[in-house]
């Protein structure tokens, strides 16, 4: 896949039939790694990103120009379709929404997603009927562009603690499929059946389920509930985290042990020499 365009229509095509996973790279490293695994598509993380500026994962403190270049660098790293997490824009207004979608697209993405959290912890939420206009101007700055690129609707009704999530949820994601999404999200579902009921409400569109933590189920149960793509959201950045800071600890401590684990240095310097 070496265009940007046959990127968008393998990407579109993955999500056509079956299950397939699609996890999130932070950096051009991190990416260009998960390629050589095999996996067929990649999708941003925000907080993944945020963590190496020494940021907190809130499009406040996140600087969409930042944002944009990660894009950027991840699609120019690779040759597989990127998703990108977009937040919910980086703009309130809908002008700014498209200008900023229209931007997004130009960094060769074959998918973006908006959700509908607001980042204000007094109304976490913008207001059904606004987050279906908003979701109606990025589909249009998407087909003005006459660029291939989809449109992920994500519902963060789970994640700010509504009292009636998974009802809300639901109701929300139908309406962003009517306003235009070709992908439906409502990450913090935690069971099967959470999952299986999104799924039933929303067919025939694909839906996203993320996993970022241990969990009791696999990869088959998801495909079996009809879950079209599983991303992992700022997991496996935390799973680097995660060995570097105990690596870190012990070497304070006087200490050489997290080193046991490491990845060799000709691994490394031969995936990216290649």
């Amino acid at each position: 896949m070496s265009t940007v365009a046959d990127r968008r229509a393998a990407f579109r095509k993955l999500h056509e039939s079956g299950c397939f996973i699609i996890p999130n790279p932070w950096d051009a490293g991190s990416a260009r790694y998960l390629e050589s695994l095999g996996f067929k598509a990649l999708a941003t993380t925000s907080s993944g990103f945020a963590f190496t500026q020494a940021l907190p994962d809130h499009p406040k403190a996140l600087q969409l120009d930042a944002m944009l270049a990660n894009f950027k660098q991840i699609v120019d790293a690779t040759s597989l379709p990127v998703n990108a997490d977009f937040q919910a824009g980086y703009s309130e207004s809908l002008d700014g929404l498209q200008a900023n979608v229209k931007r997004c697209i130009d960094t060769g993405v074959a998918g973006l997603s908006i959700e509908d959290s607001t980042g204000d912890p007094a109304k976490p939420l913008y207001e059904r009927a606004e987050a279906v206009e908003r979701m109606k101007a990025a589909r249009a700055a998407i087909d003005a562009s006459g660029q291939d690129v989809m449109l992920v609707g994500r519902a963060e009704c789970f994640l700010v603690g509504h009292e009636n999530a998974l009802k809300e949820s639901i109701a929300r994601l139908q309406a962003y499929a009517e306003a235009g999404a070709d992908v439906l999200f409502t990450p913090g579902t935690r069971t099967l059946e959470e999952v299986r009921e999104v799924v039933r409400s929303l067919a025939p569109k694909p839906v996203n389920v993320i996993v970022s933590g241990k969990v009791d189920f696999h990869f088959q149960d998801l495909a079996d509930a009809g879950v079209r793509r599983i991303s992992v959201g700022s997991a496996l950045a935390r799973a680097a985290w995660a060995g570097f800071m105990q690596a870190a600890k012990k070497l304070h401590e006087g200490s050489f042990d997290g080193f046991a684990w490491n990845a060799s240095f000709a691994e490394l310097n031969g995936l990216f020499g290649q």
